[in-house]
């Protein structure tokens, strides 16, 4: 019996060490991909976004969307709406409606989280473990899991897939705990791009038959 003590705490004391190693190798990985981000300018992202839920198959949807990002400024194109943030406010432009709606940024709202926050979600409040590498499309594709810290965020996991070798996000599949599974993929990466000043300012004259609307 004390021999099989023995060898399970051996068993236990060698897998905590093997995910430590895990985690840590995920966690410099990841550092490597901010450290690339932060020496961009500004990124141009073509993308494809799907979310499914076994449990309401009315909630699937595919679409696909397309995004500049310069710092904290962005211009972001998604499900027939253009947003744009100019540092202060959000313009919300349906050409649908014919209508665009002005707010002020408000990051404790659910339009508060920045599209740059998909470049630097995984800075903080996540443990990491190291994941499978894979041929994707030709692309070696590094994955890592990454669990949040909050036990009752509404988030199950992420799994995260990153360029090997320009360590550029590919992919983002999240998992939540409600049954929910959303996946964004990226189909384009361009970064230090050639954009005007104006790019992202709001220009009322551009759309003479809209209706304004400003909420604040």
């Amino acid at each position: 019996m004390k021999k099989l003590i023995s060898l399970l705490f051996i068993i236990a004391i060698s897998l905590s060490n093997t995910y430590g190693q895990s985690s840590q190798r995920a966690k410099n990985y990841l550092n490597e991909v901010s450290k690339r981000l932060s020496n961009y300018k500004n990124v141009s992202i073509d993308f494809s976004y799907s979310s499914r839920n076994d449990k309401d198959e009315q909630l699937n949807q595919d679409t696909k969307g397309h995004v500049d990002i310069q710092g904290d400024l962005y211009l972001l194109e998604f499900m027939g709406i253009k947003k744009i943030y100019d540092g202060k406010k959000i313009y919300t432009i349906s050409s649908e409606d014919e209508e665009v709606t002005i707010s002020k940024f408000n990051k404790e709202k659910s339009d508060g989280i920045l599209p740059s926050h998909l470049l630097t979600f995984f800075q903080e409040g996540f443990t990491y473990q190291w994941d499978i590498l894979a041929s994707v499309k030709g692309r070696q594709i590094q994955y890592i899991k990454l669990f949040p810290i909050d036990e009752s965020s509404s988030i199950k996991e992420v799994l995260l897939g990153v360029d090997d070798q320009s360590k550029d996000i590919y992919t983002k599949v999240q998992t939540n705990k409600n049954g929910t599974k959303t996946i964004l993929t990226v189909n384009s990466f361009k970064t230090n791009q050639s954009i005007s000043k104006n790019h992202f300012t709001f220009t009322e004259s551009q759309y003479p038959n809209y209706y304004i609307n400003k909420i604040d």
